[in-house]
């Protein structure tokens, strides 16, 4: 396939500065962006749990610290937040405070989902501290990544033996040290890896790809069977349903499903590519270093182009949708860019933001899959977001 001039001339960008910042907002959108980010760190702070210093945290229920991580990242996003802010002092003491003797931070749950976002956090602090636990938990994050290796002693009641390519699971990383993988959880492997310097040589990478290339819907990258003559160019979930169904290579996809034609003229039906997994699974390809011409950024920009919207998680409806605007950013920001079919999607989601948000610096729920209902999870995700529009 053909690179537009002005595709090439884009995804250039990505090879010449990963994260190039661009200048294409008006004053007012900056003034508008700015007054986003301030309400919400204010709204944020005020919901710190002073006893624990975390957000969103009840010791009586669940302890995620990925929240937490998430606050401090959205915070130490913003030109005028450094370390001595009293956010990031507390936040990033609640985080360490969360490091496990193996490295990880988490509580009992979740490890890799924790640790992978809350590496993205201190990877902006800069404190000795911070850079230690932030070393220490990427090395644990690696071991995490289902492989032809394993690092931990056969003694161990945890232990795993290595897969082989040719596993589903190969170069996936699910949210536990066992579990079934998924592109959510590799996307935050990645983001962590990318945000605390890891090299793009490094095997965590080349084993990433294999099971990217297997929730990309193109019958030419993934060598998967329900992948089969589609076109779409877009990002899936997870390359079989659950656990139980690892010999069905069935895929799963939270959009269900669509029907494409062929070049024959036959309709088959396919797993739906979505917004949210798209956007994720881009960006793990810029983190990556793919060059602008290699056909899995070429078919994924295709489906961007295509589906472009702020109204709705393409595929997915309300559902995801702070989470989709969040990703979406952090991947058109890494990919240096402004406009997309004659759109800026920078102001475009400024003027979303500003609408969605409450007087208090909160956002409105949409929707209450995946913690979405949760002021603090989604006002988090709306910092981030907003942060990568307009710095």
């Amino acid at each position: 396939m053909m690179l537009t001039k002005s595709i090439c001339a884009a995804l250039t960008l990505i090879i010449v500065s990963p994260l190039c910042a661009a200048n294409g907002i008006s004053p007012e959108h900056k003034r508008k962006g700015d007054v986003i980010a301030q309400r919400a760190m204010d709204y944020l702070e005020s919901r710190q749990n002073m006893d624990t210093l975390g957000f969103d945290d009840d010791p009586e229920t669940q302890t995620l610290p990925a929240i937490t991580g998430l606050v401090v990242t959205g915070f130490m996003l913003d030109p005028s937040v450094d370390e001595r802010h009293p956010v990031v002092i507390t936040g990033t003491r609640y985080i360490l405070n969360h490091q496990q003797p193996d490295g990880g931070i988490y509580k009992d749950i979740l490890p890799s989902y924790n640790t992978a976002i809350c590496l993205s956090a201190l990877a902006l602090v800069n404190k000795p501290e911070a850079l230690n636990g932030m070393l220490r938990g990427r090395d644990y994050l690696k071991t995490l990544q289902h492989g032809d290796f394993n690092s931990s002693n056969p003694e161990d009641p945890g232990f795993e033996e290595p897969i082989t390519i040719d596993h589903p699971y190969y170069g996936g990383v699910g949210y536990g040290k066992h579990g079934r993988p998924d592109l959510s959880n590799l996307s935050f492997f990645l983001q962590a890896l990318h945000d605390t310097g890891t090299s793009t040589n490094d095997p965590a990478y080349q084993r990433a790809l294999v099971f990217l290339n297997r929730v990309q819907m193109n019958d030419e990258i993934n060598d998967m069977p329900y992948a089969d003559d589609s076109d779409q160019g877009g990002f899936i979930y997870a390359t079989v349903e659950n656990i139980e169904s690892v010999d069905g290579l069935a895929g799963q996809s939270m959009a269900g499903t669509t029907t494409e034609t062929t070049e024959n003229g036959t309709e088959i039906v396919r797993l739906r590519a979505y917004g949210s997994m798209t956007y994720a699974g881009f960006k793990s390809l810029l983190f990556a270093n793919l060059q602008p011409d290699d056909p899995r950024i070429v078919e994924a920009w295709k489906w961007i182009e295509n589906n472009y919207t702020l109204e709705e998680n393409p595929g997915m409806g309300m559902q995801g949708y702070y989470y989709y605007l969040c990703t979406m950013a952090r991947a058109l920001d890494a990919m240096g860019i402004d406009e997309i079919n004659g759109r800026n999607w920078r102001e475009d989601m400024i003027d979303k933001l500003y609408e969605l948000q409450y007087g208090n610096g909160g956002f409105r729920a949409i929707d209450s899959r995946w913690m979405e209902n949760n002021d603090i999870l989604i006002t988090a995700y709306g910092l981030i977001a907003v942060q990568h529009c307009k710095n």
